[in-house]
């Protein structure tokens, strides 16, 4: 192509017509100028003038820089050929305002951008671990998320989307009580809100027999009062209704169910100090003094039951406790010293009692990934092994047959009593491990002899260095088994190979999707410690019942 063809294909320029502080026409390119060319231009045919002081106003709009320092063109901000441009000149502070302005806008709207995208991969997360852990998947982690009560039981669902529901609903809860302690209220407020969706998942019946969702209510509206926001008024009193209601669901009338489970213990006092004091500032702001001191009065008499004594203190840190622990248990126990120390011995035993069983699920695990998935992706059931294993069955071969049935134990165990349908399964077990065997020792040699999977010239790797490659998932029972357990010889072997293939590309997506990051982080926040929602310091608490009794005394006075 030569030059006047170039010229010919290369676009002519627009015209836009300046009116205000210029008038005339400028030919521009509007794919390569961008506004603070425009800007520049216009100033210096302008008189000289700054061109931070130049406003542009095109299509009833002010024309911005945007956050990515000026460099998108002018097609780009919407700017057409014959465009009608309105330039004035503002003051130089005022034209220092406007693009402060506008870099504010901009990065405002960057921070909701990243906001926005933190919140999506929370709630994703949330909703990954709760499938995982809630359907009995093989957990792709070593460890397993399991509900229980205060007591320490395991907590038993109707359905399974229950679980779900509730376990998305606590993680993303826990997520949001960690930003409460950072002092990132906003923040909490968007997980709170997840976590209230997350829990209207779950039957309503369920819902009101457990105190979360109340508690829920109740960390909402305190962000409400930590951020100082009084437009919230209204909301804040309809949630601190459903969050007593709830309370007295659950709790039992003036907490004599909730003190029944807890041996007589005032663990809840904090909750109802936080809660009586937030109905407080509502019914003060809502010109109810009478109600606002009623509340504030009774939030005042907990507060003071909840302060501990220096020589209680004393007395505990010096048998060796922690100040922080002897301070929960005085509070847990309305102070009385012989009940704290019982509270922390129990305490103890409950975490050690967890740590043991944290093992042994651990274990569990691992032994579940040995033998692999069910082919709808569950965990071999351990408890209907052991039955099996109990009546004299082989522990790898009982395995394998519940797997391959899913886990009915009834089919498994006709499997193996058929002669003939055992035999097969143990032909098929042995093929297996000596694929197994076989390519680990062909990854032995090849790492022994330096040989990778790249090879000179773009050439494809031999046979046995692409089945080498995948011995790791050979270990592993395949997911595909076929229903007629006779098949036998090279169609067996091709089947493996593909179910090996199929299994292999699987992990790989299932790994590749996950959030590893942020699935640990949620999980990370799930402390176990049922009293972690009670634990509650007050002293923040204690400022603002001051702070509006003050108040109230104030409003009297003046009347």
């Amino acid at each position: 192509m030569d030059g006047d063809d170039r010229a010919a294909a290369a676009p002519a320029p627009a015209r836009l017509k300046i009116a205000g502080a210029w008038t005339g026409v400028l030919d521009v390119r509007l794919d390569s100028w961008t506004l603070p060319m425009l800007r520049a231009e216009v100033a210096r045919r302008s008189g000289g003038a700054d061109p931070a002081c130049v406003n542009l106003i095109c299509g009833g709009k002010v024309l911005r820089d945007g956050g990515g320092g000026g460099d998108a063109s002018l097609l780009q901000l919407g700017v057409k050929n014959n465009a009608k441009v309105l330039a004035t000149c503002v003051s130089a502070d005022r034209g220092k305002a406007l693009n402060a302005e506008a870099a504010a806008e901009s990065a405002r709207a960057a921070a909701e951008a990243e906001q926005s995208k933190k919140l999506n991969r929370i709630w994703e997360a949330a909703k990954a671990l709760a499938q995982r852990h809630s359907d009995g998947s093989l957990p792709l982690e070593d460890y397993n998320i399991e509900l229980e009560d205060q007591s320490g039981q395991k907590v038993m669902f109707v359905s399974e989307s229950d679980k779900r529901a509730v376990m998305m609903g606590l993680m993303l809860h826990a997520n949001a009580k960690s930003l409460i302690n950072k002092q990132k209220y906003e923040d909490a407020l968007d997980v709170l809100a997840m976590a209230e969706e997350a829990f209207s998942l779950c039957d309503a019946r369920f819902i009101e027999m457990i105190d979360n969702v109340p508690i829920l209510q109740l960390d909402t509206v305190w962000c409400y009062f930590m951020l100082r926001d009084v437009s919230c008024l209204s909301v804040a009193g309809d949630r601190l209704a459903k969050a007593r209601k709830g309370f007295e669901r659950s709790h039992g009338k003036d907490s004599k169910r909730f003190r029944v489970l807890q041996d007589g213990r005032h663990a809840e006092l904090a909750i109802y100090v936080r809660l009586e004091l937030l109905e407080g500032v509502v019914a003060y702001h809502s010109g109810d003094f009478e109600a606002a001191r009623r509340s504030l009065t009774s939030a005042q008499t907990k507060y003071m039951q909840l302060q501990v004594p220096d020589e209680a203190l004393s007395l505990l840190m010096g048998m060796g406790y922690r100040e922080r622990a002897a301070k929960r248990a005085l509070r847990m126990t309305g102070q009385d010293v012989q009940s704290a120390v019982d509270f922390l011995v129990e305490e103890r035993a409950k975490k050690a009692r967890r740590r043991e069983e944290d093992v042994q699920r651990h274990d569990d695990i691992m032994e579940q990934k040995r033998y692999g998935k069910t082919p709808n992706n569950k965990a071999v059931d351990l408890q209907r092994l052991k039955e099996l294993v109990s009546i004299g069955f082989e522990k790898y071969l009982a395995a394998e047959a519940l797997r391959i049935n899913e886990n009915d134990a009834q089919k498994a165990l006709d499997l193996l009593t058929d002669p003939e349908q055992n035999c097969a399964l143990q032909s098929r077990m042995e093929l297996r491990k000596q694929k197994a065997t076989k390519r680990t020792d062909q990854d032995v040699v090849q790492r022994a002899s330096g040989v990778d999977d790249h090879y000179a010239g773009g050439s494809n790797p031999p046979e046995e260095s692409q089945e080498g490659s995948s011995a790791a998932a050979a270990t592993t029972a395949d997911n595909q088994e076929d229903d007629n357990m006779n098949e036998q010889g090279e169609e067996d072997r091709e089947e493996d190979e593909e179910g090996d293939e199929e299994e292999q590309e699987q992990a790989k997506k299932s790994k590749s999707g996950r959030d590893v990051e942020m699935e640990d982080e949620l999980a990370d926040k799930l402390t176990g410690d049922p009293f972690a929602d009670y634990d509650i310091e007050v002293a923040r608490e204690g400022e603002a019942i001051a702070e509006y009794m003050s108040l109230l005394e104030s409003t009297s006075s003046a009347s």
